[in-house]
């Protein structure tokens, strides 16, 4: 009980400190949050829309939605109830659905340009689509009073959690959606307008095959970046199943589909239906190690030149289907890139022999082409006359044959990241880097800064609580609008002067950031850093003995039998090693090394990763983490380094030292009392004291019970916490905060251990709470290695002799004739106590597995 309540006082501290921390953070830079108490009753949000001009964000919740003032989040929010009537709600729980999902859960909020917000919601499972006034925050009404609705089927997804996205263009809405109530038709389609017009893809699983919708974006150009007329476009990305591959498993792969927004289907072939539909694969890769990731999770679209489509670059945010830990990567493709592999060759699956291959020839027009000056020169004025050969060939054929391929800018392992937003920092015209805002499935928010082929970590903020995921980012005005199903935070999202220590300013010096000596603030420098590791030379200016790839050595000092856990941030998507001392203790994890301490151990440890160096492609080596374990008390020898271990090797020390004094006592007492008897020629009776001593002691005859083993035989599995998710339960933890910088030595002889270190970057990596904004929070462990008692087996071993002697037949006649008598004399003299009065019971037989 003691324990229990320290370890809720150390989490009371925990939480208290991390809170003042993250209001002082806030505070410092005019920032703030809105979490339940603000919201009072709503709940769910899953949908933001940001109104840029007045700033006024709406969000779409659970049966509410709500209006916030971004540039004064003290005034009170607008709330809409938009519910779902009692007697649908029950004829949905009905029909086997959930009470909590039988709700109207809204999940599309887009501008119509007429001063009015369309609105769609899942509405008990017949989604519905409403009409929100602006200027009055009301739903429009009816003749009866109650809201005017329209289907929103097709427009909006059945069940809350459903994957799902939509895009407004041109005031007509395209969506990407399951279509009927089970969630097992898929469509991308133009969901309003004219009734003639909204047409979708064909029900084949060539076109869709069970897809998880990602993002879309509508691309529009202008009339002067539009000298060919080409048509405008929407693309949708989403991950899907893919059939081009003949494996025994089935393999998702991300993808990008584009439309045309003049498309309106086909005359006979493809009626309502795209006649424009094609998709590509997109590919994460990291070549130099091989991986790949598979699974698309989010897409944020930037002009990399405000005002230019044409520029448009889309950054995917990965997972991997392969990987047992969690993973998260980022790749960046390019409008360009895509658009020549939707203009390239197409991919065809031949039934006769069941391989894709090129298909022959091509007919003409280029089935899938949008329709521009050219087209329309030749009499192809409108997608209804197209030729059938055309279309037939565009719905046989939707995929393309090559890939849209990148390298991850970044590959965070043991993280898994839901939502991305990027900003770019550019200097005389001429864009430096970018910076990603990365959120966490446990309510954090990570800046990364992208110069080149380097990605160094700037930041992590915790926001939330680890129960709240970040599912929206926004940025506006140089702050991040970051959104979780229960939270609203505002902080700065652009600026040196986030990073608050030389180190951290230091590590944004490829966006132009600069430590000031004189005032202690990191400010923006407009000059060219020049060439060179300029992140390295800042460092060194903040600590000579500090560089990116120069860590400072960390001494731990450890006993012999703990297993550590020596943490090593991999940025790149490239490997990493260690070089450690030649022996076979060490199993690595990802990039952590896990060591079990022996007299061998010893030493130093060095973790390499291989990055990118400047201005080129080629990994070059860098030092990330460095460590030197030696012993705490070299006399200590094999102490036992588990928490209470002292305690219970005390304990049995105790217990043996008083039972040996208790059979001295005893054996003395007999043997006194024996020779009194003898004195006195009173003889046991041998028949009486021989059936005791059968049925307390036992033979041969009789099966035992094994004998239970030690305490310390059981092992201790070793476990990794990772963001606070803990993979087994029976562990003795010693929490450790990893770092490579700073002279300062650590003791891990006791149960945990505490040291806030940097790691070279000013980043405290590892430890019970966080407190720093510009702290590293990777929860890693450090554990005791499996610990066996020796006497078990020597115990065992002793215990088998005794029965096999006590089984033999022949036994020497004098010493069985001393034997018998001292027997009989013991069991007389133990009958006569009280505890022995009735038979002990026998063990319990055990039955044979033959």
């Amino acid at each position: 009980m003691i324990l229990s309540g320290v370890k809720l006082l150390l989490l009371q501290v925990c939480l208290l400190l991390s809170g003042r921390s993250l209001a002082a953070t806030l505070g410092s830079l005019g920032d703030a949050m809105l979490g339940p108490e603000t919201f009072k009753s709503a709940a769910n949000f899953s949908t933001f829309l940001l109104d840029g001009s007045s700033g006024m964000l709406f969000l779409g919740g659970r049966d509410t939605i709500l209006a916030v003032d971004t540039n004064n989040l003290s005034q009170r929010p607008k709330m809409i109830v938009w519910d779902v009537p009692e007697d649908k709600r029950k004829s949905c729980v009905a029909k086997g659905k959930t009470e909590a999902d039988c709700k109207n859960y809204i999940r599309l909020l887009e501008f119509l340009g007429d001063g009015r917000i369309y609105v769609c919601g899942t509405y008990a499972f017949d989604p519905q689509c409403a009409f929100l006034e602006l200027s009055s925050f009301i739903l429009e009404k009816v003749e009866d009073g109650g809201v005017r609705m329209e289907t929103g089927k097709g427009k909006c997804p059945f069940e809350p959690s459903q994957h799902y996205t939509a895009v407004m263009a041109g005031g007509i809405l395209y969506t990407a959606a399951t279509s009927n109530f089970l969630g097992t038709l898929f469509d991308i389609s133009r969901a309003t307008g004219p009734e003639q017009e909204r047409i979708r893809t064909e029900r084949s699983i060539n076109w869709l095959s069970d897809p998880e919708f990602v993002s879309s974006a509508f691309i529009e150009k202008s009339a002067d970046s539009n000298p060919t007329g080409d048509d405008d476009k929407i693309y949708f990305f989403f991950t899907e199943m893919a059939k081009e591959y003949d494996l025994y498993t089935k393999v998702k792969v991300p993808r990008v589909a584009r439309v045309c927004k003049s498309d309106v289907g086909g005359m006979k072939t493809l009626q309502r239906r795209w006649t424009t539909f094609l998709k590509a694969q997109l590919v994460c890769e990291d070549k130099p190690s091989g991986q790949r990731y598979n699974i698309l999770t989010d897409v944020f679209t930037l002009q990399h030149t405000p005002g230019d489509p044409g520029s448009t670059h889309f950054y995917g945010l990965f997972t991997s289907q392969w990987e047992p830990e969690e993973v998260s990567a980022v790749c960046v493709f390019s409008l360009a890139d895509i658009s020549k592999v939707l203009d390239g060759p197409f991919k065809e699956l031949r039934k006769t022999c069941e391989n894709w291959i090129n298909p022959e020839p091509v007919p003409t027009p280029r089935p899938g082409q949008c329709l521009n000056s050219e087209l329309k020169a030749q009499g192809f004025e409108s997608s209804l006359k197209l030729p059938d050969k055309v279309l037939t060939f565009v719905r046989d054929h939707p995929l393309m044959e090559n890939s849209v391929t990148a390298a991850p800018l970044l590959v965070r392992k043991g993280i898994r990241y839901t939502k991305l937003a990027v900003t770019l920092t550019a200097s005389g015209g001429e864009q430096r880097g970018a910076v990603l805002h990365l959120g966490t499935g446990h309510g954090e928010l990570h800046r990364v800064a992208v110069v080149g082929q380097n990605a160094t970590l700037l930041q992590e903020l915790p926001l939330f609580t680890s129960q709240e995921p970040v599912n929206n980012i926004l940025l506006h005005q140089g702050r991040a609008l970051v959104g979780s199903p229960l939270s609203l935070a505002r902080i700065q999202a652009e600026g040196c002067a986030l990073y608050s220590s030389c180190e951290v300013c230091a590590r944004a010096r490829g966006i132009g950031c600069v430590w000031s000596t004189t005032e202690g603030t990191c400010q923006l420098n407009e000059a060219d850093p020049g060439p060179g590791d300029v992140v390295d030379d800042a460092l060194k200016k903040c600590d000579a003995q500090e560089g990116r790839c120069r860590p400072s050595i960390r001494e731990l000092r450890v006993s012999l039998g703990l297993r550590l856990l020596l943490p090593c941030v991999q940025l790149s998507p490239r490997p990493c090693h260690w070089d450690h001392p030649l022996h076979r203790h060490t199993k690595q994890h990802q990039s952590d090394l896990e060591v079990t301490v022996t007299e061998d151990s010893l030493g130093k440890y060095v973790c390499t990763c291989q990055e990118g160096g400047p201005d080129i492609r080629d990994p070059t080596p860098c030092s990330r983490a460095a460590y030197y374990l030696t012993l705490e008390d070299p006399s200590a020898g094999g102490a036992v380094a588990i928490s209470g271990g002292r305690q219970v090797l005390a304990i049995y020390i105790l217990f043996f030292m008083g039972g040996f004094l208790f059979g001295v006592g005893l054996l003395y007492f007999v043997t006194q009392r024996r020779s009194t008897v003898r004195q006195g020629h009173q003889m046991p009776d041998n028949s009486l004291s021989s059936e005791k001593g059968r049925d307390l002691l036992g033979s041969s005859t009789t099966p035992q019970s094994p004998s239970s083993a030690s305490l310390l035989s059981d092992g201790f599995r070793l476990m990794e916490k990772r963001n606070g998710t803990t993979t087994s339960t029976t562990t003795t933890t010693l929490l450790s905060n990893q770092g490579n910088g700073g002279p300062h030595g650590n003791s891990y002889s006791g149960a945990v251990i505490n040291s806030n270190g940097s790691n070279g970057h000013g980043n405290s990596l590892y430890g019970n709470c966080n407190t720093s904004s510009s702290g590293l929070k990777l929860a890693s462990e450090i554990l005791v290695a499996d610990m066996l008692d020796g006497r078990t087996e020597e115990r065992a071993a002793t215990e088998g002799a005794e029965r096999e002697l006590g089984g033999k037949d022949e036994v020497d006649e004098e010493l069985g004739d001393g034997l018998r008598e001292g027997m009989k004399g013991l069991e007389e003299e133990l009958a006569s106590f009280p505890m022995f009065k009735s038979p002990a019971p026998l063990a319990q037989c055990e039955e044979s597995s033959i």
